[in-house]
């Protein structure tokens, strides 16, 4: 089977109807521990400039995007209270035909977050 799949990631920020740019999107892989395999910084879309993976670094395995929320409203100056009710949210998700593409996108505020498989 060709490696065509990737993994991609699009974070919306609903309070104020917009793309999350320069929001901190960190990505692990769990061997046995979660292992960091990369940290990015949303562009002014609020996606990558790439995938975070694609061809052959792309594996069935089990993934997790972890999203830095906090501190991607505290630079947009949002009151929060201390400590913030959402502050890293991860998503943990399986990759089982990484032939495919993966798309995850994060529709986010300080209070409330929802994600699907998108593609």
């Amino acid at each position: 089977m060709s490696h065509t799949g990737k993994l991609t990631t699009h974070v919306l920020d609903t309070m104020h109807g917009c793309p999350a740019a320069g929001m901190t999107v960190t990505l692990y892989e769990w061997n046995g521990q979660w292992q960091m395999i990369k940290q990015v910084q949303t562009n002014a879309d609020g996606r990558t400039d790439s995938p975070l993976l694609s061809g052959p670094e792309f594996k069935a395995c089990r993934y997790r995007l972890e999203y830095d929320v906090e501190a991607y409203f505290r630079a947009k100056g949002v009151e929060m209270p201390e400590p913030a009710f959402l502050s890293l949210v991860p998503i943990d998700f399986g990759v089982a035909q990484p032939y495919m593409a993966y798309h995850v996108p994060l529709l986010i505020s300080p209070w409330v977050y929802s994600t699907y498989r998108g593609s």
